[in-house]
């Protein structure tokens, strides 16, 4: 799909606006970056993660592992469209909450760090991963990012949807790869849940964002974003794990029965 994107071919650039704004909101997310999250990148360009069953040799143990993890990433998620990644009725009934860490260091890329070796340490690395990333609005750090912060065999600078996200935001606007001072994104993590996990050093988080764009003279325009990745925990961190991404994760309004319904629960903390 995103193949088939050509430049406009207007004699000068338009100006920003509302309008464009909100077309540039609509092409990502009828691209599939919102409606089926970061997750979906692969799946639209072609391109594909390293394969993850056997893609480490070990005893049959860890053979073993290694497909309970695949099993885990692979596993559907409850689908979402277009409405539902938009603003919609907030739901009033109480629900849990998920506490999040506080980072304790800065790491690699200005990805804060230092989270600790729990679910809830492994979704607090994702959403720093994932903010310094998207927010960035340049894809050459999007790339450092996961070059930083992916395992060996899990996703590079060519496949990382996180990488896909950014060229695909900016190609929608008709912006060079460094972004434009004008554009402002913000990717603030508002929900989330854990998929699953394999023992305490596998786990697969995810994360439903609010993205906000912002132009100059122009009020933001939001919509739901979310990402779910396989994190390690490798040395003294959480990174982005081996194999291909998981199922892409719904990306739905926070607060409605949609998101409710999908396991979404509130954000809480530093994270």
């Amino acid at each position: 799909m995103f193949r088939r994107y050509r430049r406009p071919t207007h004699p000068a650039p338009e100006p920003w606006g509302r309008r464009r704004v909100q077309l540039l909101l609509a092409v990502s997310v009828m691209a599939g970056l919102v409606v089926a999250g970061f997750g979906v990148w692969s799946v639209v360009t072609g391109t594909q993660g390293p394969p993850s069953a056997g893609a480490r040799p070990g005893s049959g143990h860890v053979e073993r592992e290694l497909s309970e993890e695949d099993a885990v990433a692979d596993s559907p998620m409850q689908p979402a469209d277009l409405q539902q990644a938009l603003a919609g009725p907030l739901e009033a009934a109480s629900h849990a909450s998920i506490a999040l860490p506080a980072a304790t260091r800065a790491g690699e890329v200005g990805v804060p760090t230092g989270f600790p070796k729990t679910p809830e340490g492994a979704l607090a690395q994702l959403v720093e991963v994932d903010r310094r990333a998207i927010e960035s609005v340049s894809v050459v750090t999007a790339q450092k990012v996961v070059t930083a912060w992916a395992e060996p065999g899990g996703p590079t600078a060519r496949t990382w949807s996180g990488v896909g996200a950014v060229a695909q935001l900016l190609s929608s606007a008709g912006l060079p790869a460094d972004g434009a001072d004008d554009l402002v994104v913000e990717l603030r993590p508002a929900m989330g849940r854990i998929k699953g996990r394999v023992g305490d050093g596998y786990v697969i988080p995810c994360v439903d964002f609010v993205l906000t764009v912002s132009v100059t003279g122009e009020a933001p325009q939001r919509v739901a974003v979310a990402d779910c990745q396989r994190m390690r925990w490798v040395g003294e961190r959480w990174v982005i794990g081996a194999g291909a991404e998981p199922a892409p994760a719904p990306s739905i309004w926070p607060g409605t029965a949609a998101s409710y319904a999908a396991g979404y629960r509130w954000l809480e903390g530093d994270g």
